[in-house]
C-alpha cells in the first residue's frame, strides 16, 4: 500500500509515493531513507545552507516603511521651517505611490487596508506640508475615500496604536488645511473613540509615548520623553521619534534621526535598530518547524551573542516584552543562568501596550512563565496567572485573534501546558505556516533575508522523510519483534506498540537515533505488559516465578516456568534486553547488561510490593507508597536504557552519580503522581489505591477528592521545577546534555498522556495524534494571504 503525499516545488504540486515494504522487515536502517535523493524533492542541503547564512548575519534586512518614512520626511530643516531636513525621504514618497493611489506595504492583501490607510495618510501629510505632489495627493485622497470603511472594520488587521494614530493624523490634516472628503460623522466617531482610549491610558504614559505621532494636541511632551532610549529614539520607532522632535526639538531625537540617514539613504524601516529579536524569532521558528537540529552550532553561537547582549542590559531586549520573554525562555532552556527578576515590569497586564498585536507578546510571556525552576519565582507565577487568563479570553472572543496560525498556536499552548511534544507542534505549525508571512507593528514589514519558503520547504520535507523512517521502524516492531516474542498471545495485556513508539517519535525525531526509539518502544511495551501481569494477569505464584527467572537470567533453565504466560513474558524480557545490551555495549564501549537487568529486577520488585498490598488489602502509608511507587511506575527500563543510544558516552561513574539518580527520581515522581491524579476515578472503581486516595484515607476523610488532587498537583509542580532546573544546569553537571534533555522530553510525554485522564490506557484518545506523527504525511497545498 502506497502512502500519498504532495510536495510543493517551484510553485507546483508534485506527487511522492512512500511505499510500504511487505513481509517481515529487518531492524530498519534509517540512513537508507535519509540519504535517498529523489528528483522530485528539492535538495534539503541548499535550504539548510541558506537558512544557516541568515542566522550568521549580524543585521536583518527589513522592508521599508512608507508610514515611518513619511513622518521622518515631515521633520523641518533647522535653518528653515519651510524646507524638509531630509529631502531624500520626501523624494522617495513622490516616487513610490502605488497604482491604486496608496503607499501600501502590500496593495493586494485584503486584510491590510487599515495599514494602507495609515501609510497613505502619513504620506499625504508629508506632501501637503511641503506643498508638493498635488496630483499624488488627489490620487491618495481618492484611495482613502474609497477605503475609509476599513478604518472601523474589526476584521481588518490593525496596526499597533491605529485607533489613536489614524484619528490623530486626520485631526492634523484638518488643522493644516488638508481637506479629507469623507463623512464628518465617521471622523467624529473615530475621534471620540480615540479620546476615550487616551483617557483609559491615564497614568500609563508609556502607552502614550509609543503612539506619540497620534497626539497632535499634547501639551506635556516632557513627560513622554522619559521613555527616550539611549540612542535618542522613542521605542526605536522612527515615526514616534520624528513626531517628538517636531514638537519638542530634542537634540538626542535629532541624533537618532540623523543616524537613520546614514544607514538608509532612501526610506526607513518601521523599527530600528532591530537585530536581536529577528534572530530569536528565527531560532524559535526553526524549533517550532522541527528543523532546529540542522542548525545546532549556529544556534549555539547566536545564543552566546544574545546572552552577551543580555548581560550588557541591551535595551532592545529589556524594553520590549516579546523580545525579553523569548530571550528569557530560550536562554534559560539552553542552560544560561539568568534571573526571572528581569520580567518584573510585565507581571501585570497593564504594563503591556494595548493592541491586537499584544496576543503575540502575551503568548511569549505565557511560555516564559513556564520556565519556573526555583520555589520563589513569584514573578513568573503572576505572569502565568494573568497571561493564561488573557489568552483564554482572546480565544473565546470570536475574531479576536485573526491570524489563523497564531490562533492555532495559542490554542495548542493553552491546551498542552508542559505537554508540547515537538513533532506534534511542528506538524501543526507547518500546516498553518504562511510563506508570505508579515509582521505588524505600527505598520507591516518583512525580513528580507529570512525566506519563509525555504523554512517551509525544509520542514515539510524533513517531517515526511522522518515519517517514512518511523513507518519502517513501526513495521519492524509490529511485524517482527511482537510476533517473534509471541506478545499477542498474552491476552490479558494491553497492546500498546503504536502508543509506545509514538511517544518517543514525537520528541526524538533525528533519523540516526533509531536505536533509542526502538529501545524506548520495546521497553514501554514490556513495562505495560508486565504491569498488567502484576495487576491482574498473573497469580502470585507466577509473579514470583517471573522474578526468580529474571534474577537467574542466563541460568533460568534450572527453574522452569509456572505457565505459558510466564514463559512468553520472560523470553521477551530476556531476548530484548540481551539484544539492547549488545547494541548499547558497542556504542558505549563497555558492557551495560548488568545495569539493564538490575533495572528490571528493581521494577519487578516494586510491582510485586504493590500486588501484595492489593491482594492482601493492605493500606500503605503515603511514604511507603511513594518510595515504592516511583519505581513501580516503570520508567527505569524505558528511559535509562534509551540513554545509552543518545550518542554520548555514559560511564559507570556517571550512572552512579547523585545527579543521574535525582534526574530519574524527579521524572519518576512526576510520572507516578500525574498518573495517580488523572486515573483516580478509574483506579478507584477498580479498588486500587494511589496517592490521591491515600491522601484522603490518611486524612481520615477530612479532605475532599478535589483538595487531595490539588495536593498531588502541587507535588507534581515541585518535581517538575526541580527536574527542569537540573536539565538546564550546566555548572557541576556530569550527565550529558542530550541525556538530560531526554528526561525533560519524557516529562512532556507524561503530561500529554495524562493531560485530562489516562490517555495511555484509552484505546482511542491518542489515536489521532499517533496517525499524524507516524502514518499520515503532511499534504502541503496552498499558502494563502488570507491566512
Amino acid at each position: 500500500m502506497a502512502n500519498l503525499c504532495l510536495t510543493a516545488t517551484g510553485g507546483t504540486l508534485k506527487i511522492v509515493l512512500a511505499q510500504s515494504t511487505k513481509g517481515k522487515p529487518n531492524s530498519p536502517d534509517p540512513s537508507q531513507l535519509l540519504n535517498r535523493k529523489p528528483q522530485n524533492i528539492i535538495n534539503m542541503k541548499n535550504s539548510i545552507t541558506k537558512i544557516r547564512d541568515m542566522l550568521k548575519k549580524d543585521e536583518v534586512e527589513l522592508s521599508v516603511s512608507s508610514y515611518d518614512t513619511a513622518w521622518v520626511a515631515m521633520v523641518p530643516s533647522q535653518n528653515s521651517s519651510k524646507q524638509p531636513l531630509f529631502p531624500q525621504y520626501l523624494n522617495w514618497i513622490m516616487e513610490s505611490q502605488q497604482p491604486d493611489g496608496s503607499w501600501a506595504f502590500d496593495p493586494a492583501h485584503p486584510l491590510l487596508i487599515k495599514d494602507s490607510l495609515s501609510s497613505t495618510l502619513a504620506c499625504l501629510l508629508a506632501l501637503h506640508k511641503w506643498n508638493v505632489g498635488d496630483k499624488l495627493v488627489h490620487k491618495g485622497l481618492d484611495f482613502i475615500t474609497s477605503n475609509i470603511w476599513a478604518a472601523t472594520d474589526k476584521h481588518q488587521h490593525s496596526p499597533r496604536g491605529f485607533d489613536i494614530i489614524f484619528p490623530g493624523m486626520i485631526e492634523h490634516a484638518r488643522d493644516t488645511g488638508l481637506n479629507l472628503p469623507f463623512n464628518n460623522s465617521l471622523i467624529e466617531g473615530m475621534l471620540l473613540k480615540r479620546n476615550l482610549e487616551i483617557k483609559s491610558f491615564q497614568g500609563e504614559t508609556n502607552r502614550l509615548a509609543y503612539v506619540a505621532e497620534g497626539l497632535t494636541r499634547l501639551n506635556d511632551w516632557q513627560e513622554l520623553m522619559k521613555y527616550q532610549r539611549s540612542n535618542g529614539s522613542l521605542f526605536n520607532s522612527p515615526s514616534a521619534t520624528a513626531a517628538a522632535f517636531i514638537h519638542f526639538h530634542d537634540g538626542k531625537c535629532l541624533d537618532y534621526l540623523s543616524s537613520l540617514v546614514k544607514k538608509f539613504d532612501k526610506a526607513v524601516p518601521t523599527i530600528y535598530p532591530l537585530n536581536i529579536y529577528p534572530r530569536l524569532y528565527m531560532i524559535d521558528n526553526l524549533a517550532k518547524l522541527g528543523i532546529d537540529g540542522h542548525f545546532t552550532e549556529v544556534i549555539a553561537t547566536t545564543l552566546d551573542d544574545i546572552y552577551r547582549s543580555w548581560m550588557q542590559g541591551n535595551e532592545e531586549i529589556f524594553l520590549d516584552p516579546t523580545c525579553l520573554a523569548m530571550a528569557f525562555r530560550l536562554l534559560r532552556m539552553n542552560g544560561y543562568e539568568i534571573s526571572s527578576d528581569t520580567l518584573v515590569n510585565f507581571d501585570r497586564q497593564k504594563n503591556i501596550l494595548n493592541s491586537a498585536n499584544d496576543v503575540k507578546s502575551v503568548l511569549e510571556l505565557y511560555k516564559a512563565s513556564q520556565m519556573i525552576i526555583f520555589p520563589n519565582e513569584h514573578i513568573l507565577e503572576r505572569i502565568y496567572a494573568w497571561t493564561s487568563t488573557y489568552l483564554k479570553n482572546e480565544l473565546a472572543s470570536i475574531g479576536a485573534i485573526q491570524d489563523r496560525s497564531l490562533h492555532n498556536e495559542v490554542d495548542y499552548a493553552l491546551k498542552h501546558p508542559y505537554a508540547n511534544l515537538e513533532k506534534i507542534e511542528s506538524r501543526r505549525y507547518i500546516e498553518s505556516y504562511n510563506v508570505d508571512n508579515f509582521l505588524l507593528f505600527k505598520t507591516s514589514y518583512r525580513y528580507f533575508n529570512i525566506d519563509n519558503s525555504d523554512l517551509l520547504t525544509l520542514s515539510f520535507q524533513y517531517f515526511n522523510e522522518c515519517q517514512a523512517i518511523y513507518r519502517k521502524e513501526m513495521e519492524y516492531l509490529e511485524s517482527r519483534w511482537v510476533e517473534e516474542h509471541s506478545l499477542k498471545n498474552l491476552k490479558f495485556a494491553r497492546q500498546k506498540v503504536a502508543y509506545a513508539y509514538f511517544s518517543i517519535a514525537a520528541v526524538l525525531s533525528h533519523p540516526h537515533l533509531s536505536d533509542a526509539r526502538i529501545s524506548w518502544a520495546q521497553n514501554s511495551v514490556l513495562v505495560t505488559i508486565v504491569d498488567d501481569f502484576f495487576d491482574f494477569g498473573g497469580s502470585m505464584e507466577e509473579l514470583l516465578n517471573l522474578i526468580e527467572l529474571v534474577h537467574r537470567w542466563d541460568e533460568h533453565s534450572t527453574i522452569g516456568f509456572k505457565s505459558k504466560n510466564v514463559e512468553i513474558l520472560f523470553y521477551a524480557l530476556y531476548g530484548t534486553t540481551n539484544d539492547l545490551a549488545d547494541k548499547a555495549s558497542k556504542q558505549q564501549g563497555r558492557c551495560v547488561k548488568k545495569h539493564l537487568i538490575d533495572m528490571w529486577i528493581d521494577t519487578l520488585g516494586a510491582m510485586l510490593k504493590e500486588a501484595e498490598w492489593s491482594r492482601n488489602k493492605i493500606v500503605p502509608t503515603m511514604y511507603e507508597y511513594i518510595t515504592n511507587g516511583y519505581v513501580s511506575f516503570g520508567i527505569g527500563p524505558i528511559i535509562l536504557t534509551s540513554l545509552y543510544f543518545m550518542g554520548s558516552k555514559l560511564s559507570e561513574q556517571v550512572v552512579e552519580t547523585q545527579e543521574y539518580n535525582d534526574l530519574f527520581v524527579h521524572l519518576s515522581m512526576i510520572g507516578r503522581l500525574i498518573n495517580d491524579y488523572a486515573s483516580i476515578t478509574r483506579e478507584g472503581a477498580e479498588g486500587k489505591l494511589n496517592s490521591v486516595s491515600l491522601t484522603i484515607i490518611h486524612d481520615c476523610g477530612a479532605i475532599t477528592e478535589k483538595k487531595a488532587q490539588e495536593k498531588v498537583a502541587s507535588l507534581i509542580e515541585s518535581h517538575r521545577r526541580d527536574l527542569l532546573r537540573m536539565v538546564q544546569q550546566t555548572k557541576r553537571s556530569v550527565v550529558p546534555k542530550v541525556c538530560k534533555d531526554l528526561f525533560w522530553k519524557m516529562s512532556k510525554i507524561l503530561h500529554l498522556f495524562y493531560l485530562d485522564d489516562d490517555g495511555f490506557t484509552s484505546p482511542h484518545k491518542m489515536a489521532s495524534a499517533v496517525n499524524e506523527i507516524i502514518n499520515e504525511p503532511i499534504l502541503l497545498l496552498t499558502y494563502s494571504k488570507l491566512d
